[in-house]
């Protein structure tokens, strides 16, 4: 019997054969043909692999050969073996160009729409939405900022928080405005082995409230203050706060949304006289980029929507209650981003935008 074909696998193919052999998303084939090599990698012998395998020692043989010829590669089915495509090249383009319109009644594709439209079968659609990862019915929300200054500011937030200035605190500030202070017409069942909880569909509203908060960016606590309102009043209220719970010889720099209530006349004055306060704008329509958006996003999800409210107070109290838990153990959220990337993300957005203002894909004027 001949010599066996020497074969090396290295520690960083083994790794990725494996995450193949682990993936729920490989196929039953690539999965098949990675455990041959890594029990070869292991030094079994042929008959080993085949009894584990239930394969013969011929197409044990003929994988180790080509994985000596050409690693992963090799792995892979040569140009035309399989079974051929049932589908033409014009009946795939054009299927998958029609993804991208609106269905004739003005909303997105569904699947036995665009069969019924194309003469395809429904399953043939799906796989070919699937193979090039298309969701019609999926709509992801977002928004470019037109800001002028848009990377003059980016850069002013983002270095706060790669390079947090000594003898000072940064704090991400906004406002969390018209809480509403909704209970529930009747009270709904507790959590039970076998079923959920559940709530009312129908509320009594008995107000609203607006939350100013500000996060700490390098401890994780929060500064916080409740009013009816959110005029430039109540901002001053809330910076007055601030600056008496914060130890005077910090300084502090404070990220927040480019609305008017920060920028009014007697907002202004008030930070003259107080030196140690300065505002850091994001840029417009990029709240992202100001982290105590997270925290508000919490306290609504784990306070605010699943509670009942009798009175605007119960609200408050249950805020501030929600507040006292998460400052006892208060966790930082850092920035990790690249911010390099982020632009470069940016920039191909407004380029796909921009070709699609000058080249609709609906037919339609912009």
């Amino acid at each position: 019997m001949p010599a066996a074909i020497p074969i090396e696998v290295t520690a960083s193919q083994q790794r990725k054969l494996k995450r193949i052999v682990k993936a729920k998303t490989s196929s039953q084939r690539d999965v098949f043909r990675a455990r041959i090599i890594l029990g070869l990698a292991q030094g079994l012998s042929h008959d080993a692999i085949a009894k584990e395998q239930s394969v013969s020692l011929l197409a044990i043989g003929g994988w180790r050969k080509r994985w000596a010829a050409k690693g992963f590669e090799g792995l892979q089915d040569a140009p035309g073996r399989g079974r051929k495509p049932r589908l033409s090249a014009r009946a795939v383009g054009g299927a998958l160009s029609l993804a991208r319109t609106r269905a004739p009644h003005g909303g997105p594709w569904s699947v036995r729409g665009m069969a019924s439209e194309t003469g395809l079968s429904k399953s043939s659609v799906q796989r070919l939405w699937s193979a090039h990862q298309l969701e019609p019915h999926r709509v992801r929300d977002f928004k470019l900022s037109k800001d002028l200054r848009f990377e003059e500011k980016f850069w002013d937030v983002v270095g706060l928080y790669l390079d947090p200035p000594e003898q000072a605190l940064v704090l991400c500030s906004d406002e969390k405005s018209q809480a509403q202070a909704l209970e529930r017409t009747q009270p709904g069942l507790p959590l039970g082995q076998g079923h959920i909880r559940t709530r009312t569909h129908d509320y009594y509203r008995h107000g609203t409230v607006t939350l100013f908060a500000a996060l700490d960016y390098l401890s994780g606590k929060v500064f916080a203050h409740t009013a009816p309102r959110h005029r430039h009043q109540e901002w001053l209220a809330f910076l007055r706060k601030i600056d008496k719970e914060v130890a005077p010889e910090l300084e502090l720099h404070i990220i927040c949304d480019n609305y008017s209530t920060p920028k009014h006349a007697k907002v202004t004055a008030w930070l003259k006289r107080h030196p140690r306060f300065h505002l850091h704008f994001i840029p417009t329509s990029s709240s992202w980029l100001n982290l105590v958006e997270g925290f508000f996003g919490e306290i609504t999800a784990k306070v605010i929507r699943p509670g009942s409210f009798h009175s605007v107070g119960a609200l408050v109290a249950d805020i501030f209650r929600f507040l006292d838990h998460h400052n006892r153990n208060p966790k930082p959220d850092r920035w990790t981003a690249d911010p390099n990337r982020i632009l470069e993300k940016l920039d191909r957005a407004w380029e796909a935008m921009l070709e699609e203002i000058y080249n609709p894909i609906y037919g339609t004027s912009h």
